[in-house]
């Protein structure tokens, strides 16, 4: 019994449905003949306020109603909706009062407080207004609040640059062999000239390994201040005591950013770029190559040959993969 009734209000709806469907075709096709007659041939067709109205009612009852809509775009009834969504909001929100304004005398007065207290936040302003029997919230406190200059802390470029002379970058450069063997080769870069202080290749890159290292690349006498390195897992606590130990102050670059030990990814961006003997180009690099960061000059500085020297020559280095002219005399 109670599926006869389900079925029989469900054939209700649907003649309900398909009957208001009929109607509201034949109004739309009435409504848009009625348009084209009161047009005149040859002009541009108009539509007046109740015109847009009536559509925008029937897109919001009728869902087929783009099928009998001929004379204007869908996309078109659709934009006066939101138009008039647009101006009914406005209308609605003139007559909101929004919050109280704020007179002239508390502002001065919030003023006056931050400035005579600078360590003062606004929690603490809002708390002796509230004794002195002004009633607003911590939020307008703040936003009138005189905000007091901070001295600014340096950015990473600043401490590149001004650390440079005390500064070393390390990192990992991996090198496939013509066996199929996979190296790793370690490098240590100075900041100041951009001279490699100390290279060494391994198969199994350990935090002991890599500590005894550092200990071999800096005596006593040439112990940087900082060292720059990423997050590895080669490293380690060894590493980080031998660090220690030597005076030496570790900066660990952020997560997955290269870019910030930005030297040492370019020094080994240029090895496998510009040569296949690592070890023969580490002579090339410090005595030859010219750094733009270095007035193009080489790490260990090149003097300055006159026209008078003598005739230029060119000596291939790194087995004739480049190339370094010099003067000599004729």
């Amino acid at each position: 019994m109670f599926t006869i009734i389900l079925s029989l209000f469900s054939s209700l709806r649907r003649g309900f449905r398909s009957r208001f469907a009929l109607h509201a075709e034949i109004l739309a096709l009435r409504h848009q003949l009625l348009v084209l007659q009161r047009t005149s041939r040859g002009r541009k067709l108009r539509l007046n306020v109740a015109d847009r109205v009536l559509w925008v009612w029937l897109s919001q009852l009728w869902g087929e109603w783009r099928s009998a809509l001929v004379i204007i775009k869908p996309e078109t009834v659709i934009a006066w909706h939101r138009r008039g969504f647009r101006l009914y909001w406005s209308w609605k929100s003139r007559h909101s009062q929004g919050r109280p304004s704020v007179s002239k005398e508390v502002i001065d007065l919030i003023r006056k407080m931050s400035l005579a207290n600078p360590r003062w936040g606004a929690p603490r302003i809002h708390g002796e207004l509230l004794k002195l029997g002004f009633k607003l919230a911590e939020s307008t406190v703040a936003k009138y609040m005189v905000r007091h200059r901070k001295p600014p802390s340096q950015t990473w470029r600043t401490f590149l640059t001004n650390d440079a002379t005390t500064l070393v970058s390390s990192d990992f450069s991996v090198v496939s062999t013509v066996f199929f063997r996979v190296l790793f080769v370690f490098v240590i870069l100075s900041h100041d000239r951009r001279r490699i202080v100390h290279v060494a290749v391994t198969v199994h890159p350990t935090s002991e390994w890599v500590s005894r290292q550092l200990l071999e690349a800096f005596p006593w006498d040439s112990t940087p201040r900082y060292l720059l390195r990423d997050r590895g897992r080669s490293y380690g606590e060894n590493l980080s005591e031998a660090a220690r130990w030597l005076g030496i102050r570790e900066v660990l670059t952020a997560a997955q950013s290269p870019w910030q030990n930005g030297y040492v990814e370019r020094l080994i961006g240029s090895i496998r770029r510009e040569c296949l003997d690592h070890v023969i180009y580490f002579d090339y690099y410090e005595n030859s190559r010219t750094h733009l960061s270095l007035g193009k000059d080489t790490p260990v500085s090149r003097p300055i040959q006159p026209a008078t020297t003598g005739r230029i020559v060119e000596i291939p280095q790194v087995g004739g993969l480049h190339h370094r002219y010099e003067r000599i005399a004729a």
